[in-house]
């Protein structure tokens, strides 16, 4: 197996830093790329992106904060990805994106036969995005879909737009790991949320960290965890006004869970842990 990996943070790239980069993807010698918060000129973002399509070895780029910058470059990575074969994981965390630019990816995304992780936090996605989003998560096993999705601080999803992805996730055959941490959901989407993870013969943590819950929402988890067969292992509900009581109550019922199912020799060969919360600062928050 690879594991060469090339991972530069926050730098002006320079022209030749970009041919090192190319080259390594053109080789198949790398199978991480991280240039998050870099800058980079369009010239040379389309280099790496044709690099991308060449690259048999690739398996994760992150080209968070900010790199995505333009719906010109939106398509170039949407090209890139038609081509490219190996990626399992792409980050775009804090690229604004908008819809217009989930509509040029969806393509690529929903036909990239490896792609099973997405970051898509704070890229100020809307409705229209999220139901493309839904398309990803297929309802049986006739195809593969994420496994992994973050939709972090994308506060312009209305409650129809989160009530769309419950349905799908409901339903998806696949995804394990949901992150939707500092959105304004409230108590009626968590309900809406509860029930998906209800249905779900998936979904292993689920993310709510500052997303507006209280004991309500809290009460239905709670009562979810204790009468019903489920695979969640991780429920994260800090910063919200919800006391610590329930929270370790919930903690506590899922660890049980998670320590019976080891018992039983029933538990999946590799674990799922929440991510490490990125360094960010939403889109939304900014002055």
């Amino acid at each position: 197996m690879l594991t060469g990996s090339i991972q530069i943070t926050g730098e002006a790239l320079s022209g030749a830093e970009i041919k090192d980069i190319c080259d390594s993807l053109k080789e198949s010698s790398v199978r991480l790329l991280s240039v998050r918060g870099c800058q980079l000129s369009d010239r040379d973002f389309g280099r790496v992106c044709r690099g991308v399509a060449e690259s048999h070895s690739l398996a994760q780029l992150n080209l968070n904060l900010g790199v995505v910058s333009t719906i010109g470059r939106t398509k170039q990575l949407a090209e890139a990805l038609k081509a490219n074969r190996s990626l399992q994981t792409l980050f775009l965390h804090g690229s604004p994106l908008l819809d217009a630019g989930l509509v040029t990816l969806n393509g690529a995304l929903s036909t990239h036969p490896s792609l099973v992780s997405l970051d898509l936090g704070d890229c100020m996605l809307g409705d229209e995005a999220v139901r493309l989003i839904c398309g990803l998560f297929p309802p049986d096993g006739a195809k593969s879909g994420l496994k992994e999705l973050t939709l972090s601080a994308n506060p312009a999803v209305s409650t129809q737009g989160w009530a769309r992805l419950a349905i799908a996730v409901a339903h998806s055959s696949q995804l394990r790991v949901l992150n939707l941490d500092y959105n304004p959901l409230g108590d009626h989407i968590a309900g809406m949320l509860a029930v998906s993870v209800a249905s779900s013969r998936t979904l292993e943590v689920l993310d709510l960290e500052g997303t507006g819950l209280t004991n309500q929402s809290a009460q239905v988890f709670l009562d979810m965890v204790e009468n019903y067969p489920t695979s969640l292992r991780v429920l994260v509900l800090a910063e919200n006004d919800i006391s610590p009581e329930l929270q370790q109550q919930i903690s506590d019922l899922l660890s049980e869970g998670e320590e019976e199912e080891d018992k039983d020799g029933e538990a999946r060969g590799s674990s799922v842990t929440p991510r490490e919360k990125p360094a960010w600062v939403p889109h939304s928050s900014k002055g």
